[in-house]
């Protein structure tokens, strides 16, 4: 039994209890249009599906939520080029299966998905002979590997009064003057966007076809796995209505992006996913969000960490004391980079517990509320000041 899993299950029944509102999911997702909870969540090593039934505060959706928001058609017809275009970037011809087509300041992107000249500093990465994102030219958040972050995902808009250089929201229910406001204050802002499972509610749910949809995911109803394979019938699909995720955090001016429920293969998709397959989408990801001149921050799919702190700029992970997995996060300190640990107070975890261990490995960690509603956040010594 996934002790993360029945803690948000209990949390759930007491919120609908307390509120007459049915939470979905949480710790991963904020809440969905018209006020109510919305459904997300992470999952852990193991694969099983992990648990923070965050409900949403306000629960108001995006405009600019629509499908396809900034992005034009490549000329093979099959899949969604990034219109992110800085100053003296001429538009070029994406060749079929290209998923970002560059624009450099002064440089101008390559035809038939060959590898272009990205200007300087140039937000949008070149596309590769694969049709496959690069990060050549892009320009972003390098987050300092002693980062302090605090995460709600629940609250739209959250308590700004926390001191740390990073929080880490719900990109669909908070705003663009939201993000504004944390910048104001010196803070950066992550934000959260499910890439590995459908959610209902959200602005954009209409657009996945129902053969992008696999099992369901236990205790969450109305919530599947997706086809992430790049063999799949609709991964340019997919493809497709993430970058459209992405260029909503960019529209609102997020200076990074936390995908979660990056690990289907690990757990019961309802597809013969394999590690290769996660692997490379999840490559994709990282390099997609990087082409549009943002961070991210892995999530899940620790087995894969060797492989994807090239690619990923920290991590954000659950419970890595509470399942004995902080050690597995080691590649990312080594390489300068932060670490993220969320422990929750309803599994027995206490500060005094956990926070020695996290400082002496140099990982960034906090005590939360499982339903990562900003009802709890005890930080530990190394998780306070703006530093980012």
């Amino acid at each position: 039994m996934n002790v993360r899993l029945l803690m948000a299950s209990i949390s759930l029944v007491m919120l609908v209890a307390c509120n007459g509102t049915t939470s979905t999911r949480g710790g991963g997702l904020g809440g969905s249009s018209g006020g109510a909870t919305s459904a997300g969540g992470t999952t852990n090593s193991g694969g099983t599906a992990a648990s923070d039934a965050a409900s949403s505060s306000g629960g108001a959706t995006a405009k600019d939520g629509a499908i396809g928001s900034g992005g034009v058609t490549g000329s093979g017809g099959t899949s969604t080029a990034v219109d992110a275009a800085s100053s003296g970037g001429a538009t070029g011809t994406a060749g079929a299966g290209a998923d970002v087509g560059a624009r450099g300041n002064g440089g101008s992107s390559a035809a038939g998905g060959s590898t272009g000249a990205a200007g300087s500093q140039g937000i949008g990465g070149t596309t590769g002979a694969g049709g496959a994102a690069t990060d050549a030219g892009a320009s972003y958040w390098k987050p300092a590997a002693n980062t302090t972050f605090y995460w709600d995902l629940a609250n739209a808009p959250p308590d700004n009064t926390k001191n740390v250089g990073a929080y880490d929201i719900d990109g669909w229910n908070n705003t663009a003057a939201e993000v504004t406001t944390l910048h104001g204050l010196g803070i950066k802002v992550v934000c959260y966007m499910d890439a590995g499972t459908f959610e209902p509610g959200r602005p954009d749910s209409n657009a996945f076809p129902a053969s992008l949809k696999g099992s369901a995911v236990s205790g969450w109803p109305g919530e599947y796995w997706l086809d992430v394979r790049p063999s799949g019938p609709n991964y340019p699909t997919l493809r497709s209505i993430m970058l459209a995720r992405f260029q909503v955090c960019k529209d609102k001016g997020f200076d990074a992006v936390e995908p979660d429920n990056m690990d289907s293969y690990q757990n019961d998709p309802g597809f013969s996913t394999t590690a290769q397959d996660q692997l490379s989408y999840n490559e994709w990801v990282a390099q997609t969000v990087h082409s549009l001149g943002m961070a991210v921050f892995q999530k899940n799919d620790l087995d894969q960490i060797p492989t994807l702190v090239t690619y990923f700029d920290g991590i954000l992970d659950e419970e890595c004391n509470k399942y004995s997995e902080c050690g597995t996060l080691a590649p990312y300190t080594q390489a300068q980079k932060p670490v993220w640990n969320a422990e929750y107070s309803e599994d027995g975890e206490t500060t005094g517990g956990f926070c020695s261990t996290d400082v002496s490995a140099k990982i960034i960690g906090a005590l939360f509320s499982i339903n990562l509603d900003g009802s709890e956040f005890n930080p530990c010594t190394n998780d306070v000041g703006r530093i980012n």
